[in-house]
């Protein structure tokens, strides 16, 4: 545990990610990762498995994000570094553990990513058709199997992130943070404006589905959490790590909840809830209803597609500081550590992960990428809340900013609604995730293990050479063997 608080406590000197980030630009990172496709999109696909319950699916979206989010606020107090929960997964259950959390989270990210990225060329069609009267043709704005052959929007956002990316942690929190409030704004003006067309005829039946629909429609949707994740990937890149993370990720949650559900309750107020489904850029259509007037769906729309790019933005930049931490281990090739020493971010990780997640987004349906996702974030999660766990019983002295309240039943509770979001996905969603993880182990056994720092005593980043495996009952890092009560 000593090396791995050693790394957060390392200044950069031009090797390293450099400390430029604040609680506040930290918070509008986790809610311009959270705030996005999940309410302006997924909420045409959730609305018409739970009902108006879709707003309780919210809330127990929002109940289990927030247990989990105590959980990443201790972690984070206590260890401060890039990589989120691998880095967690790490500190408290050994690499290979961490490895398979990593990849959870690349799959978390990237596919995220690529969802973000479909729903984007939507409500930018929605906005040339209102301002121009005119949109792209669906063969190069939608992916196979949606209608078309190739998403080109998606793609140039994803390129366009990356180029932002590849500029500087600061400037990519600072523009992000603009789009943020932008985006709060836009929101805001929807739930003044809907809901002057809020009916109350529209709540009943409130739950068609029962309480299954209900709890799938929460599976559904708990992919738009993911911000909670991108909060502690930038551990390295924030001014005192040990009080900012733990406030920007609390502050993102309270802000993000009450928002989800607000937008939801007025939207399925606004309409019957039959009229979700298939209904593309909904809340935008809503308002040229509730109004009569064109101007609300136009600015409804604009902040949609500067909302999306902020959420492209963050989950690109949380991937690429995943794959920073799994190849500074070994377990990855060099190539996404590097770090340019002009920007100081890691060039060409960046470049690959935009590639990626590109591809994805140019040939892949919406509705097949938003469940692997929430699978990766609920896999990420639970994760993180056995960690606390463990950490509390392996290393009880160890100085946190921040302690979950009501251990150790809150860290229980998140395992237990973690569980119950996992159990509402499909048997094919796992079927690829099985797929995905036999992936991950295959490059485990043909790379990472035969390049881990850890099991062969390599040097790390920095220069320093650490002891090779490590001795039951101890933490581990970087190839660190270190008693676990060590501070």
């Amino acid at each position: 545990m000593a090396a791995f608080l050693a790394d957060a406590e390392t200044p950069a000197d031009g090797g390293g990610l450099r400390r430029t980030v604040g609680t506040f630009q930290l918070t509008m990172i986790g809610i311009g990762a959270t705030i996005g496709t999940g309410i302006f999109f997924a909420l045409n696909a959730a609305v018409p498995e739970a009902g108006p319950a879709v707003t309780l699916s919210f809330v127990i979206g929002a109940v289990a994000a927030a247990l989990t989010a105590l959980c990443y606020a201790e972690l984070a107090s206590a260890v401060p570094v890039s990589g989120s929960s691998y880095s967690y997964a790490y500190a408290t259950l050994g690499e290979f553990a961490a490895y398979a959390v990593g990849w959870c989270l690349l799959l978390e990210y990237a596919v995220s990513g690529a969802a973000i990225a479909v729903s984007w060329g939507q409500y930018l069609n929605d906005l040339t058709q209102r301002l121009f009267g005119f949109q792209m043709p669906a063969a190069i704005s939608a992916p196979p199997g949606a209608g078309g052959y190739l998403n080109l929007p998606g793609v140039v956002l994803v390129v366009l992130c990356s180029v932002l990316l590849v500029r500087g942690a600061k400037e990519s929190a600072v523009v992000n943070t603009v789009m943020v409030l932008l985006k709060l704004a836009v929101l805001g003006l929807f739930v003044v404006l809907g809901v002057t067309g809020f009916h109350s005829a529209n709540l009943h039946p409130f739950a068609p589905m029962g309480m299954a629909g209900i709890g799938a429609a929460a599976s559904t949707i708990f992919f738009s959490f993911i911000g909670l994740d991108a909060v502690s990937t930038a551990g390295e890149e924030v001014r005192n790590p040990r009080r900012t993370l733990p406030r920007a990720i609390i502050c993102a949650l309270l802000v993000v909840t009450a928002v989800y559900v607000l937008v939801a309750l007025v939207g399925v107020g606004a309409q019957p809830w039959t009229a979700f489904a298939g209904q593309e850029a909904g809340l935008s259509t809503i308002l040229a209803k509730v109004t009569g007037a064109g101007w609300p769906g136009v600015v409804l729309s604009a902040g949609a597609v500067l909302s999306i790019v902020s959420v492209t933005l963050v989950v690109l930049y949380g991937q690429t500081r995943i794959l920073y931490s799994m190849s500074r281990d070994g377990l990855l090739p060099a190539a996404f550590h590097r770090i340019d020493r002009r920007t100081g971010t890691p060039v060409l990780g960046t470049v690959i992960v935009g590639g990626f997640v590109a591809l994805l987004a140019a040939v892949f349906p919406l509705d097949l990428l938003t469940d692997l996702t929430s699978l990766g974030t609920l896999a990420a999660f639970t994760v993180v809340s056995i960690g606390v766990i463990i950490l509390r019983r392996r290393a009880p002295g160890l100085d946190r900013g921040f302690k979950v309240p009501g251990y150790p039943v809150v860290p229980l509770l998140s395992v237990l609604f973690c569980g119950y979001l996992l159990y509402g996905l499909q048997m094919s969603t796992y079927i690829m995730f099985a797929c995905w993880l036999a992936a991950a182990l295959a490059v485990y056994l043909l790379y990472s293990r035969h390049h881990s720092r850890l099991h062969n005593g390599l040097p790390d980043v920095e220069g320093e050479v650490k002891e090779t495996a490590p001795g039951p009952g101890r933490a581990t890092r970087r190839g660190g063997d270190v008693p676990c009560d060590a501070s």
